[in-house]
């Protein structure tokens, strides 16, 4: 198995804008020839948009992008910039008058962080489908990882920064890869050492609270805790899937969010990734899907370590001598 970009999976292109005096962002993922797609939503607090589309029993079968956004739901407005793009490059569901774009995605809640009036619209989305590429996917706090942060439990005033994350594998002509957008309540594990790498911080601002056992010892506190969260994802590949495998192997992608974050699938994240198939290679959906999962789960962590300190919170750069000790 060979470790490549995302944008190695041929027919994907990868483009982000952001504004770093608000702190949001949005990425797109373009797929000009269309891919099947599927979508799985385990969080408590989602916001999407055409997930509805993507059940197998409806009648579109092929999506042209999906866009992952900050500003929560006022970030769904970025996907008019996305249509745009694509309608003015003839890309889309043919009507007979004009191609319309088959534009899916999802947004995190990033308010709390930077200024809460900037929002990803239609002008960031439409940037983002202009900076989209094949041949490299940035990473870090860029597009829709701009605004992210990690451990909220305590408010922001300890929490850490969290980012954009991608990684592909490939094995013979098979690629899988993911892209995810850490911005969870909870803390970012790595399932290796069992350690903490990011999360809600103690006082001493160099050491983590541990947000499960948190949570446990505070049962019988129901404040509120939509403070900012939810972690997105796409995964893309080219085995041939059809609208049921692919929502099969959104469902198994999760694991990755399981593996990585916790608590995941909270009641306020809004936990959701989309599957993109270019449909050129013949798999076994089984070895689709745990590749799907290694590769959310990896590109969680790269989030992570990719980010930079951001307003004054601090990154995994910043307690990484701390953290391997």
């Amino acid at each position: 198995m060979e470790t490549v970009k995302f944008t190695d999976i041929p027919g994907i292109k990868v483009g982000n804008a952001e504004d770093l005096k608000g702190m949001t962002g949005c990425t797109v993922i373009i797929c000009e020839e269309g891919a099947c797609a599927g979508v799985d939503v385990r969080g408590g607090a989602p916001g999407t948009r055409e997930t509805d589309l993507l059940n197998p029993v409806n009648l579109v079968d092929k999506v042209h992008a999906v866009f992952l956004s900050g500003g929560s739901s006022f970030g769904l407005d970025a996907a008019s910039g996305i249509m745009e793009y694509l309608e003015g490059k003839g890309i889309g569901f043919d009507v007979g008058v004009t191609k319309v774009p088959i534009v899916c995605g999802a947004v995190l809640f990033d308010l709390s962080f930077g200024d809460y009036k900037a929002r990803p619209d239609k002008k960031m989305g439409y940037e983002a489908c202009e900076n989209a590429n094949n041949f490299k996917c940035n990473e870090g706090s860029i597009g829709a990882g701009c605004g992210a942060t990690i451990g909220k439990i305590r408010g922001m005033e300890y929490a850490m920064k969290g980012g954009l994350g991608s990684i592909a594998y490939k094995v013979n002509d098979l690629i899988v890869g993911a892209i995810a957008i850490v911005n969870c309540l909870g803390d970012v594990i790595d399932p290796k050492s069992g350690k903490i790498i990011a999360g809600a911080l103690n006082n001493d601002g160099e050491t983590f609270i541990d947000t499960e056992n948190f949570m446990i010892s505070q049962f019988d506190n129901k404040k509120n805790l939509f403070s900012g969260n939810t972690t997105i994802g796409v995964v893309a590949t080219n085995a041939l899937l059809n609208k049921a495998s692919a929502t099969k192997v959104a469902s198994m992608a999760q694991d990755g969010y399981g593996r990585t974050i916790r608590p995941s699938h909270s009641m306020v994240d809004g936990d959701t990734i989309f599957t993109l198939s270019t449909g050129k290679v013949e798999a076994d959906i089984n070895v689709v899907g745990l590749l799907a999962a290694k590769a959310v789960e990896t590109a969680v962590l790269r989030a992570v370590k990719m980010a930079d300190p951001l307003l004054g919170l601090k990154c995994y750069r910043n307690l990484e001598n701390e953290i391997k000790k």
